[in-house]
């Protein structure tokens, strides 16, 4: 017996899947917004220089110096592209740079101080490909150490740090030590120079400091001193070394002095 289908299936019931590519106009619009931005950015970073030659023509020129575009467009982007705040915290931290000394900072010129162990580049990258600057604070005697040689010190491996940035990558990691903290090694003074060049001097350099193994005594210090450091206080965080090792190393590159 020959058998009848009610409802036969047409093409037209069958549901239609279309793929329709990308707009052309959506990507020329896209591409075209890019070549603006960095076009508004081109010229804002010529305003800035401009500015800072007419009225700052003292300044030096060259690398981190008046002329330097990566460096002003670094600190338009930190002052969300307001040319006036640019060329004035610009302004003040070339001359910052001037007056310290950055410059003349070297291996030799921080050895003796550098060789009491306090501070130092770790030799490999976080997983985030970020360079790594560690304070053990232990080590740390404001009573028997000068003080501009320790923010020397600290100058000294914040640039050694940025240095080792791969390309592409802008933040460094920070990690303070604190295993073994006593009050001896309290130093309120130099915990705010430390976040104050940060912010003044490399804004949106650091991109996040570890307070590790933080003892009770350490507390007290930590609620004198967060409110002096403005918003970089929401990078800290406090964690294990335990922390540290799974989140932020490989076993290969996890820092062989926090494995005692």
């Amino acid at each position: 017996m020959a058998m009848r289908l009610s409802h036969p299936l047409r093409p037209s019931s069958l549901p239609q899947f279309q793929f329709r590519p990308k707009s052309l106009s959506t990507c020329k619009f896209s591409i075209q917004n890019r070549i603006s931005n960095s076009d508004n950015s081109r010229k804002l970073v010529m305003e800035v220089k401009e500015k800072l030659e007419k009225d700052q023509h003292s300044l030096p020129v060259g690398r981190n110096g008046r002329d330097d575009e990566d460096m002003i467009l670094w600190f338009l982007k930190d002052r969300k592209f307001s040319v006036e705040d640019a060329v004035a915290k610009l302004t003040k931290a070339i001359k910052w740079r001037q007056e310290f000394g950055v410059s003349e900072l070297h291996e030799e010129s921080v050895r003796i101080v550098a060789e009491t162990g306090k501070g130092y580049v770790h030799d490999f990258l976080d997983v985030n490909d970020r360079p790594v600057l560690i304070v053990v604070a232990s080590k740390h005697f404001p009573a028997m150490q000068d003080p501009i040689e320790d923010e020397k010190l600290c100058v000294f491996l914040i640039e050694k740090a940025l240095s080792k940035l791969p390309a592409g990558k802008e933040q460094i990691l920070g990690i303070i030590d604190l295993r073994g903290f006593g009050t001896e090694n309290a130093d309120l003074k130099f915990l705010t120079f430390l976040f104050d060049v940060f912010y003044y001097y490399y804004p949106r350099r650091l991109g996040q400091v570890l307070f590790v193994e933080a003892p009770f005594v350490f507390k007290p210090i930590w609620q004198l001193v967060k409110p002096l450091l403005k918003s970089y206080a929401s990078l800290a965080r406090f964690c294990s070394m335990e922390t540290v090792r799974k989140e932020y190393f490989t076993e290969e590159t996890f820092p062989a002095s926090f494995r005692d």
